[in-house]
């Protein structure tokens, strides 16, 4: 296990170093350690991957290379015709980001939108699915359940969801956490449990113990949203991004 871990470290240092990153996604490594992470993940290069809700690109700039010449990278964005405005902006955004480098020609866009839109990929398709900072947004109209159970459909027998969230107080009510944005380890364990997956490890890979969690603006009052704008920024960088579970689950070879 540790030299298959030790490989996986060294082509990913690899990929960080790619020209198609931009400065200022690099400086957020020292919060959100790529590396480390899909190492964790155990994340390789002949990998059916899936990341869920890209966002930006922020990790897509990362797999995307990483699994251009044996894998495949899926990546299940918003709907682009969706009457949010916030995700069909983003969705064209990433659609045009990618189609500008080589780097990305591989990538196989879909779709995800819970409850109801979750089949992004074929049933026991892919090697690893991942999702970076998201199961709040699908608590705000009770798809995290549909969501956590797409994944495992997704996934092959033996295959790994990769979770990283905001991470709540033990105490947090689920109205506490949709509206901070901050999740308790708990309540995902839970939903991937009830999805029929195990819990292999944890890492505290991402973890901030600068973030106390109370904050006016929830999760968005730290960095890179920074909602408060100009007051108390200083003191919202030095706290950095925020607190993160890091989280693997197994699907079981026997179904």
């Amino acid at each position: 296990m540790k030299l298959i871990l030790l490989s996986i470290l060294l082509f990913s240092t690899t990929i960080m170093a790619e020209p198609l990153r931009s400065n200022e996604n690099i400086a957020r490594d020292k919060y959100r350690h790529p590396t480390q992470t899909l190492a964790f993940f155990e994340v390789k290069p002949h990998h059916k991957v899936a990341e869920i809700w890209p966002g930006n690109g922020w990790y897509s700039e990362i797999l995307a290379p990483m699994l251009f010449e044996e894998g495949t990278f899926v990546a299940a964005h918003f709907p682009i015709d969706s009457p949010v405005e916030f995700f069909s902006n983003s969705r064209k955004k990433y659609e045009l980001r990618v189609s500008t480098q080589p780097e990305f020609s591989k990538i196989q866009m879909s779709t995800f939108a819970p409850p109801n839109m979750i089949n992004f990929a074929e049933k026991h398709s892919m090697d690893r699915v991942l999702t970076f900072r998201n199961v709040h947004n699908w608590m705000r109209n009770k798809g995290e359940q549909a969501a956590f159970n797409s994944f495992y459909k997704a996934l092959k027998p033996g295959g790994i969801l990769g979770v990283v969230e905001h991470r709540a107080p033990k105490d947090f009510s689920i109205e506490k956490m949709i509206e901070s944005g901050y999740v308790s380890e708990a309540y995902v364990i839970k939903l991937a449990e009830n999805a029929g997956f195990k819990l292999l490890d944890k890492s505290e890979i991402n973890s901030n113990k600068k973030d106390n969690k109370l904050h006016p603006k929830g999760v968005w009052t730290l960095p890179p949203t920074l909602r408060l704008g100009e007051q108390d920024k200083k003191k919202y960088l030095n706290i950095g991004e925020s607190d993160r579970m890091t989280l693997k689950f197994l699907k079981p070879l026997k179904q």
